[in-house]
């Protein structure tokens, strides 16, 4: 039985971090899954393999929560197999993707087709679970399975509101070569900032997005220490709607009509970091079950 699956990752319009409210929109860095459940191979136990170069402890836990819910039987083996266009570590969510990419494949290898927010559930208990997410992160696993800002409560795993994006938008990205640190290690640096992370959560919620973007890079300015302010600004004379810092950074994201993207890029630092212009998520791809 084979199944198959596509997700995205996504940016940050505010951090779920400070006030428990995350608000991110799912950009074209897809992750692709395979996954081939054999029950016939081993009878005794779960015989797991994955594609050289990504396993890890996401993907290893996501195929044993997909296992327990979508698969009940305790031997076969299951072949996993991934391609992601996302940076690791760099606050563009690729932990999300590749959870819910794997999740999603792997349910409709078993002859399911599960709605995006039980897969986003899954998805955030297994951030938490595996220490890659103070918060579970659904704003973000849900961004990259749904179109549009998608507002999320991770404190109770539930959607407060969601936004249509202008389809003429798209997205300019930069990305330092530093990662991030890991996100439970953060939480001391954004204690002092949850007054902020409120009045963030609030234009959120409100479907100010912009106001929010706003609010939330600050925050996350001050407490990582980035400095880009000024060239925030800069963005903003050249005609990006807003930008800002995604997740815990290094990325900076802006927003813009697709006729000012390549000039906004021209306006980014000419050092090392990596550029790239983007489109934003239109909808899940419809992927493929075979049994």
């Amino acid at each position: 039985m084979m199944g198959k699956a596509r997700t995205f990752g996504a940016i940050t319009i505010t951090n779920a971090l400070p006030a428990g409210i995350g608000c991110a929109a799912g950009i074209a860095l897809p992750v692709d899954a395979e996954v081939i459940l054999d029950p016939n191979r081993s009878r005794d136990a779960l015989e797991l393999e994955v594609s050289p170069g990504t396993q890890s402890p996401v993907v290893s836990e996501s195929v044993r929560v997909g296992l327990s819910r979508y698969h009940t039987s305790t031997g076969g083996a299951v072949k996993v197999s991934l391609r992601a266009d996302i940076p690791p570590a760099k606050g563009l969510k690729s932990s999300s993707a590749v959870s819910t990419a794997v999740l999603l494949a792997l349910a409709r290898a078993a002859g399911h087709e599960p709605p995006p927010l039980e897969i986003g559930r899954c998805s955030a208990e297994i951030g938490r679970r595996v220490g890659v997410s103070v918060t579970g992160a659904l704003d973000d696993a849900l961004a990259g399975l749904e179109p549009g800002f998608i507002v999320t409560d991770n404190r109770r795993d539930e959607v407060l509101r969601r936004t249509e994006i202008d389809p003429d938008w798209g997205v300019v990205l930069y990305i330092p070569r530093q990662p991030h640190p890991r996100s439970p290690g953060l939480a001391p640096a954004f204690a002092p900032e949850s007054a902020a992370g409120e009045r963030a959560a609030r234009a959120a919620m409100d479907g100010d997005w912009v106001k929010a973007m706003r609010i939330n890079t600050e925050l996350v300015e001050r407490a990582m220490g980035y400095s880009y302010r000024s060239l925030r600004e800069r963005l903003q004379e050249h005609g990006a709607i807003a930008s800002g810092v995604s997740g815990f950074g290094p990325t900076l994201a802006a927003i813009a009509p697709s006729g000012r993207l390549d000039g906004i890029a021209r306006e980014l630092p000419t050092d090392d970091a990596e550029k790239r212009v983007v489109r934003f998520a239109r909808a899940l791809p419809a992927g493929e079950m075979r049994t």
